[in-house]
């Protein structure tokens, strides 16, 4: 008998069966003499839609509401159909003898494999291979210490109860809003907390009052030195504390109290996850979080140059340190080759900056594969990413950088005055071009060499001034700052319970690495929010959605609750039952709520244009790509395309061109008052040379029109989609 292997994806299939020897190809699974490893693509199977359950679902009605099926069953996904039914019909096959779940060591990879076996109706012993990492010497450790599967019936238990909680809330909810105030609103248990937070931010930035802050420089044999107030700071708002330090200074003399020089070193930033890519990528390129996931799984599937990147850690499994030199060469044909060759030159020593397994979960940091890659394979997105992988994988192998840090402090009149500065001893790191790890070295770094100063030596001063400035508002977030808001809540929870605290940093924050950029792309897409000069902002209907939804579900707190439990039920120390029971009582409470609430939505962007379809006024809404009229009415669901924000610039001013009218009529335009033809804009680039081609063009007018033909923000479909609320 034959032992079958259950993978999530198909890279982690095909290097399991490798290891096993399962070199037969066939569609969608590979076989051997003792294994036949197949795998899913991500979930193959989901909960069922409320449509299935009965006829009074079919119809979006605030009477059928709640939705409380006796028990919620699960589907085959049609997309993904094929894969399944090729999965089932291994597990059918008379010559299985047991089942091997090998799907990531996690809560959601648990629930992959066991829906998926559960919908075939199989019934056969099942082993769990449980690893983090899958080098060759992982899997072999890890098929040679296999666990029964049952040692994990809790956390699949765990699993289906965090589905179907937020299948219950997050569809009622929606459904609930939607009908109510018939306007196409959903929340859930993670964009509506998504939402408050921009709004506690913006409101931060409302009540912001600015205070005006003074300080003194001084000038003295070309060096600027800074005051420091008796309390060690180089600020304070009292003008007259400053005016006196000027005073002191005016045409004085100063003595040098004190030289201090300090050997120090910077260390690079850790290795990429998924957020802290998202993030880089966003501040360097400004490439939206949904664009950099998509760049690197084309990067993982398509030129398999990156390992996983849906991960949440930024350290490696140590026995990825002998694969490291594989990787080294892999980089070498790039930019880096002196690097690369350089680090082939001596061992590669692992240590517990970048290798730890204590902090590695499901999947270990984004790097390189042993795979090269050349750049003319890849475009421009994939590029940058892929550059960007490359040169923090080569730096956390290179030394810290060292230099020596020179501190002149001067007393003139009971002033002190320092100036700071320092001197490159060994690049390390950043001869690559990272960033230092910390703000502190950052500025360090960034100071210039002083010349030599001597304890005693007296400087005549020249140029003293009062120097001042106003204290700023935080910034409102950017798609890289709300990311990271996502991933640490807990400072925007208003019941800072610590062990609700501890709970959200233990688990990730809201969402997951693999499910943040999706919600923040849905909550552009439903309109609740809306980009202005990178910055994000709530839009009318976004605030309005935090007004109308239950209390409950604008805060982190729910999400930490609901893991505190599923961490119980995951150690067997709470029943599945009961965490049921108490949602079920919860999604009733919110939709009497809902229901109940005397609250009204208004639409503040009406037009004056008419629907073609249905004769309802239309509501003009600005898209994350540009503006569009949509129908007021959410069952018509007509648009139509003002205008898009292209990747053209302009020549006047270089800021991104929009594009709008039709037809002949098609045009680029600029806030600063440039007006240029579509076709003139084509030939323009064409004969340059450079920039947007024609089929660049092409390609963005057929994206746009793909888009346009898909459902806007039905309210249940934006809910549903897998689960991600």
């Amino acid at each position: 008998m034959k032992s079958l292997v259950i993978a999530e994806k198909p890279s982690v299939g095909r290097d399991i069966a490798r290891v096993l020897g399962c070199q037969q190809g066939k569609g969608g699974f590979l076989e051997g003499k003792d294994y036949v490893v197949t795998w899913a693509l991500g979930h193959l199977v989901e909960l069922s839609d409320p449509e299935s359950y009965g006829d009074q679902w079919k119809e979006w009605k605030l009477e059928t509401l709640p939705m409380l099926p006796e028990h919620l069953t699960t589907r085959v996904i049609a997309k993904t159909g094929r894969q399944f039914q090729t999965v089932k019909t291994q597990l059918l096959r008379k010559d299985i003898g047991q089942i091997i779940i090998a799907t990531d060591a996690g809560r959601e990879g648990e629930l992959v494999a066991r829906w998926i076996i559960e919908k075939a109706k199989v019934k056969k012993p099942m082993k769990r291979l449980w690893i983090s990492s899958v080098t060759d010497k992982a899997i072999r450790a890890g098929f040679a210490s296999l666990k029964d599967a049952r040692e994990y019936n809790h956390l699949y238990e765990a699993a289906v109860a965090r589905a179907e909680a937020d299948w219950l809330v997050g569809l009622n909810a929606t459904r609930a809003l939607t009908v109510k105030h018939n306007a196409q609103l959903s929340c859930g248990r993670v964009q509506t907390p998504t939402l408050a937070i921009i709004a506690r931010r913006a409101q931060q930035i409302c009540s912001f009052r600015p205070q005006t802050y003074y300080g003194c420089t001084m000038q003295a044999m070309g060096v600027k030195f800074q005051w420091i107030s008796p309390k060690g700071s180089s600020t304070t708002f009292s003008r007259a504390e400053a005016e006196a330090a000027v005073a002191a200074a005016a045409g004085g003399t100063a003595v040098v109290a004190e030289v201090k020089k300090k050997a120090k070193k910077s260390y690079p930033p850790s290795l990429y996850d998924l957020t802290s890519l998202q993030q880089e990528a966003n501040q360097a390129y400004g490439f939206s979080a949904k664009q950099t996931l998509d760049y690197m799984q084309s990067l993982y599937e398509r030129h398999k140059a990156v390992t996983y990147p849906r991960t949440d850690s930024r350290y490696l499994t140590e026995d990825l340190v002998a694969t490291l030199k594989e990787r080294i060469r892999a980089c070498q044909s790039q930019a880096y080759g002196a690097v690369c060759a350089r680090l082939l030159k001596q061992p590669i020593q692992g240590n517990r900056s970048f290798g730890d397994n204590s902090k590695v979960s499901d999947h270990h940091a984004i790097i390189p594969t042993e795979q090269g890659i050349r750049f003319s394979d890849l475009d421009y997105g994939e590029r940058k990413i892929y550059e960007l992988v490359v040169r923090r994988f080569l730096s956390v192998l290179l030394p810290p950088c060292e230099y020596e840090q020179t501190e002149i402090t001067a007393e003139c009149e009971g002033q002190r005055f320092v100036a700071r500065g320092n001197r490159i001893l060994q690049a390390g790191f950043r001869e690559l071009g990272e960033e230092p790890a910390s703000e502190e070295a950052a500025d360090s770094l960034g100071a210039r060499s002083l010349p030599a100063f001597e304890k005693g030596q007296k400087l005549t001063l020249t140029g003293a001034k009062v120097t001042e400035g106003q204290t700023k508002p935080p910034l409102p977030f950017t798609e890289a700052t709300l990311l990271a808001a996502m991933e640490h809540p807990a400072k925007y929870m208003e019941n800072q319970d610590q062990r609700l605290v501890q709970t959200l940093g233990e688990t990730g924050g809201l969402g997951t690495v693999a499910t943040r950029a999706d919600i923040i792309e849905k909550l552009f897409n439903s309109f609740m929010m809306e980009k202005k000069d990178n910055y994000i902002h709530l839009t009318a209907k976004g605030r309005q959605v935090l007004d109308l939804a239950p209390q409950g579900l604008t805060t982190p707190e729910l999400t930490a609750r609901w893991e505190q439990r599923l961490v119980e039920i995951a150690k067997g120390k709470a029943k599945k039952k009961d965490f049921e029971a108490e949602i079920r009582a919860y999604t009733v409470e919110i939709v009497n709520d809902i229901r109940s609430s005397v609250k009204t939505y208004k639409h503040e962007n009406l037009t004056g244009k008419k629907c073609p379809q249905c004769g309802k006024l239309m509501l003009e809404v600005n898209h994350k790509n540009g503006r569009m009229l949509v129908c007021q009415d959410r069952e018509c669901g007509y648009r139509k395309h003002l205008s898009r924000t292209t990747n053209a610039r302009c020549p006047q001013c270089h800021k991104k061109l929009e594009l709008v009218g039709e037809g002949e009529n098609k045009r680029f335009t600029c806030v600063c008052g440039y007006r240029e033809k579509l076709s003139a804009f084509e030939k323009r680039r064409q004969e340059s040379g450079g920039g947007v081609s024609k089929q660049d063009v092409k390609r963005y007018m057929e994206r746009q029109k793909k888009e346009a033909k898909e459902p806007i923000n039905s309210a249940f479909a934006d809910a549903f989609a897998k689960l991600k609320l």
